[in-house]
């Protein structure tokens, strides 16, 4: 009997004291009771709920200045780094995809690098560079395995909440951040923060789903019409200009289905470009530039090709030679940009989503190939044709009328 109660004593100590230890872990784990070495005090804090992370913030609406402190502890190597970000388009999936990022690379000298970096896409290197909120105060800590970024930002007026995400990860032997893992917690590091309340806010999942979701269909729809547009209708047309006009019995259809093609492209794709602006207006702090900058050219090609129609001079004008210059120089240049700006969309396309969509760039591949393939068999043909004209041409007999000296020969209108 003796034996029972000491053993239930003893049972009941160790309860008591795994619910102790573990309350008091739980509480010095807690945002709250988180003291910074250089006494700073925050207005709000919050424990993140994945990744052993947490923010601590003071937000003054009236400026729209956040001050915060990110915390993110159990980082044991220096060849990591650990970064907090706002996604300025307030979506939830991908978060990552536009984020304006605060990034803290440890060195192995025990210091923090610490700078700023926009996400353009997933395969992402931090690479230092400006973003789209004003930041001062950036610096960051590395104490007890543990990094702190501090930073103050200056928010749009009118800001209540916003989408946040952080990350970590390990760095190359170049000291070059490398891709997160892509497990559940990784990927589930981001949230909708009410900087007021200090909630969250779960309900606004599904409408920055349904967010990304239109912008989404708009992303597709500026893919899929300029592909047609500039990518395959124009190569198209400059086929049929180039090679259907050898045959006498296609003049002047040819030169029809021409301006038909081409004037089409040039509409769909001037739909493309202002879709392609309405996407640049909504993907604050995404930037690609390459693709921005061959799209803006394509357009003023495609512009100068439709003024090429209206001051097209007539066959035997004297500048139809410098008209024609004018307007093959530009045309293949606007079919060769054009191609080269696809592929450049479905890389971006690839940034955004992944390998996903890959069978439209495959699909494309096909169709420009055959494209390519059709011109280079027309080629040959019609060199064929032009070939045999001119020897057809050649071998006609010369008769001279004696007695008034002219060629009897057929004279071209």
């Amino acid at each position: 009997m003796l034996m029972q109660n000491m053993l239930r004593v003893v049972w009941l100590v160790s309860v008591f004291s795994f619910v102790l230890l573990t309350s008091t872990y739980a509480v010095a784990q807690t945002c709250a009771s988180h003291s910074f070495s250089n006494n700073k005090v925050f207005a709000t804090c919050r424990d993140l709920p994945e990744l052993t992370s947490y923010l601590h913030w003071t937000y003054d609406q009236n400026t729209a200045k956040l001050d915060i402190a990110f915390r993110h502890d159990g980082i044991k190597s220096t060849d990591s780094w650990v970064a907090w970000g706002i996604n300025p388009r307030n979506v939830l999936d991908p978060a990552m995809i536009g984020a304006q990022a605060l990034v803290a690379i440890l060195q192995s000298n025990g210091t923090t690098r610490v700078y700023t970096s926009s996400i353009a896409s997933t395969s992402t290197q931090l690479q230092d560079g400006t973003i789209s909120y004003d930041v001062t105060g950036l610096r960051a800590t590395y104490q007890n395995n543990e990094v702190t970024i501090f930073a103050t930002l200056t928010l749009p007026n009118g800001t209540t909440s916003l989408v946040h995400l952080w990350q970590d990860g390990a760095l190359s032997s170049s000291s070059i951040p490398q891709q997160h893992y892509q497990n559940p917690t990784h990927l589930s590091s981001k949230e909708t923060l009410d900087l007021l309340s200090g909630q969250t806010q779960p309900s606004s999942t599904a409408n920055s789903r349904e967010i990304d979701k239109v912008f989404f269909i708009i992303f597709q729809t500026h893919g899929v019409i300029n592909a047609l547009s500039w990518g395959i209708l124009m190569p198209t047309g400059a086929i049929i200009a180039r090679y259907l006009k050898v045959f006498k019995s296609a003049d002047p259809a040819w030169f029809y289905l021409h301006i038909m093609c081409q004037a089409s492209a040039y509409v769909v794709g001037v739909a493309g470009f202002g879709t392609g602006l309405k996407l640049g207006s909504d993907s604050v702090g995404v930037e690609y530039d390459t693709h921005r900058s061959l799209g803006i050219v394509l357009f003023c090609l495609g512009t100068l090709q439709v003024f090429a129609l209206f001051l097209r001079p007539n066959k035997d004008h004297k500048h139809r030679l410098y008209w024609n210059v004018y307007h093959h120089a530009v045309g293949y240049a606007t079919i060769i940009i054009s191609i080269i700006n696809v592929f450049e969309g479905f890389n971006t396309l690839e940034n955004y989503v992944g390998d996903r969509y890959n069978r439209w760039k495959h699909a494309y591949i096909g169709i420009i190939g055959a494209l390519g393939g059709i011109a280079v068999f027309l080629e040959a043909y019609t060199w064929i044709i032009v070939f045999k004209r001119r020897q057809s041409e050649n071998k006609m007999p010369e008769s001279i009328n004696g007695a008034n000296g002219h060629d009897s020969r057929p004279q071209h209108v």
